[in-house]
């Protein structure tokens, strides 16, 4: 077989195993060899903790040379190409345990769950646990014969630890956890207050606040009794009481001895002269900081700026932070900023997510008189807090109220901001009055607008509390089911139509009865679609649902927030694919006995009838004590209306909680309230309406306006 120059045999190698390599002879050569900071530097100024560089990487301070060659351990994380987060071979610390010291060890920072010294998992077949000396009282412990490898290991667990890790206390705890005690007795997690997020800077000074400490229990420091760890300790250590009495709050100072640590980004030991005056202005003045290199303090980079600081510490009878150990808390430092700087964005990307999905659904729900109203909504998960799905109820003329459910396709922050121009535009056309029908088509033409593929389904109904009617045109969307007072539940029959966004098609809306304590239900797929079950099952076990949920209360008809809740019930386990949209409507109506209704022809004379015609019903309600104003305002608006109209005007007067008088004429320009001149002759009924009415307004229809006032009852009518 033919050889290499080397004298290795050409053959193919085995690819399975790593060859091990050679280690330099002299020991800062090897550092030296393994280039590459913790984190790269932008070197931006202006900012006292921006992290520029201050220091070349030949400085000639060992400590700092080391630091810069922080870049080994990142590329060697010790893994050994396993899926899982588990123990694995590659993760074993000195001591032989599986997991490292971040994985394992690190547990009795929490106070509990921590191993006994010397026991541990069984070994795997073929490994040869390799141990290294270990601190009194404490397992596991690197010391000064430490090997290089062995450290990368520590490393790649660690950063395992700490990149799990989603929001921003997950990677600080993850840091600590994997920090003590493995490398460290104790450690001090400092953070910028508030964070910085993503390019913005920010105004007035840096300030630290203290995010969180951990340290090794008293006990297994020595300082306590084991069987009573609540036992008070016989003797303290400043080593780790250090961070018990750390301050909480610290202001850097423009130009101060922190300030310069920071922004040299790199970990300096804490007997240097740079960690010398800069620590006490972190921890406090009167703080004492163990002597020789028992403490690091380690900047922590984010992408653009540093974004805190990390003190890592050791006790006196551990052996103190060698030159490699730079190395190591260099890579915790950056994998720990970056996590930080992650969870930073992500939360900010929530937080936009939330309150656009919040903005575009209603705060609450109208409740206008002769319907009651609930609604719910789900996201597909918490993750994703944003969809498409949306529900609205709009008031209209003649106490009148317009329903709509609708779902753009997809759940994500482009369908929300379609959902909000569809229901925009939904709005808008429900308070021109125009018919559903016509709503949808004007809707499926907005779709097409904003693009070809925006795609929605979409019911829109008005229901109208005098006529006990209700008008129903779909766009694509599940049929809405109505819930009778007696139990029975039925699947509407609606023309289903096309979705939103198809163009070129046709709307059909039908007219249906809507008797007084019948519930309408709308909603949206994500309510009766899932991956194990099709649309229609799914419409089936909600229409079963409703009935045994009203079999519950008799003859009397659920109450609406509970028969929601009821509703979102039947979602199991795999049910929540979509989101969900809910709105249920009681129907209550308004008597006919509360009515009165007239057409008027547009004649001088009409002012008078009308003001006869409400005296007569006011008298036939018993509500004589409001004839004169009303007989006022009703002369006001009728004479306004008799001036431009051509066709006969309507007058309708509704009693409820409130007395309605609503008067609708064929002219589309509605009135304006203005201050009359004193010469002027006209300009003064609508001043008039505005002083006595308790509430008016005036709104456009398709076919004219109507102007409308409300005027409260007496006690004794409410």
């Amino acid at each position: 077989m033919p050889r290499q120059p080397d004298g290795r045999a050409g053959g193919p190698r085995d690819l399975s195993r790593p060859e091990p390599r050679p280690e330099p002879t002299d020991p800062a050569a090897g550092r030296a060899h393994a280039s590459g900071g913790a984190g790269e530097h932008d070197g931006s100024t202006g900012d006292p903790a921006d992290g520029s560089d201050r220091q070349d990487p030949g400085s000639g301070d060992p400590a700092t040379d080391q630091a810069h060659a922080s870049g080994r351990a990142e590329e060697h994380d010790g893994s050994t190409g396993r899926a899982t987060d588990g123990p694995s071979r590659g993760d074993r610390d000195e001591s032989g345990r599986a997991g490292g010291g971040a994985e394992d060890g690190a547990r009795g920072a929490a106070g509990g769950g921590r191993r006994a010294p010397g026991r541990g998992p069984r070994p795997e077949a073929g490994d040869v646990p390799r141990r290294a000396p270990e601190a009194p009282g404490v397992a596991g412990m690197p010391s000064a014969g430490t090997t290089g490898g062995e450290r990368l290991r520590f490393v790649g667990a660690a950063t395992r630890r700490i990149a799990r890790g989603i929001d921003l206390d997950e990677i600080v705890l993850g840091l600590c956890r994997a920090t003590v005690p493995t490398f460290a007795d104790a450690i001090l997690v400092y953070l910028r207050d508030p964070l910085p997020v993503g390019d913005e800077r920010p105004v007035g000074p840096v300030v630290l606040r203290l995010r969180r400490t951990d340290q090794l229990p008293e006990h297994v420091r020595g300082l306590g009794d084991p069987a009573d760890p609540d036992a008070p300790a016989d003797r303290s250590d400043p080593a780790t009481d250090l961070a018990a009495v750390a301050a909480e709050r610290c202001e850097v100072r423009i130009g101060g001895p922190l300030a310069e640590v920071l922004r040299g980004v790199r970990p300096v030991y804490g007997d240097s002269s740079a960690a010398r005056a800069a620590l006490p202005e972190l921890l406090g003045e009167d703080r004492t900081v163990p002597d020789r290199q028992r403490t690091i303090l380690a900047p922590l980079r984010g992408r653009r700026r540093v974004i805190g600081a990390a003190v890592f510490i050791r006790r006196a009878d551990r052996p103190a932070f060698e030159g490699d150990d730079l190395l190591v808390a260099a890579q915790l430092a950056t994998h720990t900023a970056l996590g930080v700087d992650k969870a930073v964005l992500y939360g900010r990307e929530v937080y936009i997510a939330d309150e656009l999905q919040r903005t575009m659904l209603p705060d609450s729900l109208p409740q206008p008189t002769g319907v009651r109203l609930a609604s719910r909504y789900l996201p597909a998960a918490e993750t994703a807090r944003v969809g498409g799905d949306w529900y609205d109820a709009i008031p209209l003329p003649g106490n009148r109220v317009a329903l709509v459910v609708g779902d753009v396709m997809g759940h994500s922050m482009t369908s929300a901001a379609i959902m909000g121009q569809l229901r925009t535009t939904a709005q808008t056309l429900a308070g021109l009055d125009l018919p559903p029908a016509e709503v949808l088509h004007h809707l499926d033409e907005q779709a097409q607008r904003l693009g070809s593929d925006r795609m929605a389904t979409c019911l829109y109904a008005v229901y109208d509390p005098v006529a006990h009617r209700i008008v129903i045109a779909n766009a694509g969307h599940p049929p809405p089911i109505m819930l009778h007072r007696g139990g029975r539940a039925e699947v509407l029959r609606v023309p289903p139509g096309a979705p939103i966004g198809v163009g070129g098609v046709d709307f059909e809306a039908v007219e249906l009865d809507a008797p007084a304590g019948a519930t309408l239900l709308l909603y949206t797929d994500g309510l009766v679609e899932s991956r194990i079950r099709d649309v229609w099952t799914g419409i089936e076990q909600l229409r079963e649902r409703l009935i045994e949920t009203a079999r519950l209360t008799g003859p009397n008809p659920p109450p609406l927030e509970p028969l929601c809740d009821e509703v979102l019930g039947m979602l199991g386990p795999g049910d929540r694919d979509d989101d969900i949209a809910l709105l249920a409507a009681r129907f209550e109506g308004i008597a006919p006995s509360d009515v009165a209704y007239w057409f008027l022809d547009p004649r001088p004379q009409t002012a008078r009838q009308a003001r006869r015609l409400a005296r007569r019903a006011l008298a036939r309600w018993g509500l004589d004590e409001l004839s004169d104003a009303v007989e006022l305002l009703v002369s006001e608006v009728i004479t306004n209306a008799v001036r431009y109209a051509e066709r006969p005007i309507s007058l309708r007067l509704l009693r409820t909680d409130v007395l309605r008088c609503e008067v609708g004429d064929d002219v589309p320009q509605l009135p304006r309230l203005r201050q009359a001149r004193p010469s002027d002759e006209g300009g003064r009924g609508l001043y008039l309406v505005n002083r006595l009415a308790r509430r008016w307004g005036a709104t456009r229809l398709s076919t004219g306006k109507v102007v409308w006032f409300e005027m409260a009852l007496p006690a004794h009518a409410r």
